[in-house]
């Protein structure tokens, strides 16, 4: 069983776990009193790099990285992320790290509230406007979500560099095919309910995006109602969430290595954000969507109200994989086994809202 790394980002610091021989030990928690919505484990370097958005009540947001594992962190003398002043805008809040594939060592991209992409070349001690994006011509019909208006998730090609697909609350999807030079609206199919035209070219609510182990075309999503697929990229989507018990929900998250294979967490209702029957259940897919079964073996049994936000379900790159997943009762729960079996690994945290995981 391999070592593996495991962050927990909540609403009053972060928490760090290590597996070692098979067990887990946590680390007293580091930035205190901070909400830490982002956290990337960056694994190009021979030594991964942790970035942190953290987002202190008293000096505001800041990106920090550690080299150590986090034994240290460093946080720039500058701020790593800040909007021009042209744009007159400021930074509320990192919702996104994502270090970009092997094809482009140093790359990170953040994504922000207010809706925006930055891009760093250093690691993510440093990072600069991505304009195309923050001047596209639709911007000004944005509209914020219920958590605000933000780019909370970025995926990258690991066979394109210049290939960026990112997702809006709330605008939808949105690709570059030319390193951030320009961006086109990709929401084709998936349904923005609450709106008078109900499949428009852009203001979907859309929660996550995940990319397929196998085909790299494809793409998972959950939707502020709706789990769908795109088999070409984010050109079109279908719905897959018929077999689901509910097809709202926060959470996707793609296998590390096997094709077709997909987990999300299905909620009751927008109205009504508790687990779908009130039952603490991940479900997986394991062919692309056409089913989905249950996985609850080791999770709690009776009612439960812990939901699961975004970027709080997750996957290592073990094999079998690891699956991990934190809800906002401040629980955080693993399986090593792909997900056919689960433990608690830690309770009574604050409100978990986000996960990553690394084999190192």
């Amino acid at each position: 069983m391999p070592d593996v790394l495991l962050t927990v980002g909540t609403r009053k610091g972060l928490f760090i776990g290590r597996r070692h021989d098979g067990r887990w030990e946590f680390d007293d928690p580091h930035f205190p009193a901070q909400a830490v919505y982002s956290v990337a484990i960056d694994t190009r370097p021979d030594t991964p790099r942790l970035l942190v958005g953290g987002d202190s009540s008293h000096w505001g947001p800041s990106v920090f990285h550690s080299d150590d594992l986090g034994r240290s962190w460093t946080e720039p003398p500058a701020p790593a992320v800040k909007f021009p002043q042209d744009t007159g805008a400021s930074l509320e809040r990192v919702w996104q790290l994502h270090p970009a594939p092997a094809h482009s060592p140093g790359v990170v991209y953040a994504g922000t509230e207010p809706a925006a992409l930055f891009r760093s070349d250093d690691g993510g001690e440093s990072f600069a406007l991505v304009r195309p994006l923050w001047e596209h011509p639709t911007r000004s019909q944005w509209v914020p979500g219920g958590g605000g208006e933000a780019v909370h998730t970025v995926v990258t090609d690991r066979r394109d560099p210049d290939a960026v697909t990112v997702a809006v609350s709330t605008a939808g999807v949105f690709r570059s095919r030319d390193g951030g030079a320009s961006w086109a609206p990709s929401n084709h199919g998936v349904s923005a309910v609450f709106l008078p035209d109900p499949d428009p070219e852009f203001g979907q609510c859309v929660h996550k995006i995940a990319q397929d182990a196998g085909d790299l075309d494809r793409l998972y999503l959950q939707n502020h109602w709706g789990v769908y697929r795109s088999d070409d990229a984010g050109d079109s989507w279908t719905d897959i969430g018929g077999p689901l018990p509910s097809d709202f929900g926060f959470a996707v998250a793609a296998h590390p290595h096997r094709p077709d294979t997909a987990y999300v967490f299905p909620i009751t209702a927008d109205s009504d954000r508790v687990p779908a029957e009130r039952r603490c259940r991940v479900y997986r897919t394991t062919d692309a969507g056409t089913s989905w079964e249950p996985l609850s073996r080791g999770l709690p049994a009776g009612d439960h109200y812990g939901t699961v936000l975004r970027d709080a379900l997750c996957t290592d790159d073990a094999d079998p994989a690891g699956v991990y997943f934190g809800n906002r009762n401040g629980e955080v729960y693993a399986s090593d086994d792909d997900g056919d079996s689960w433990r608690l690994l830690a309770d009574h945290l604050p409100d978990v809202l986000c996960v990553r995981a690394a084999v190192i």
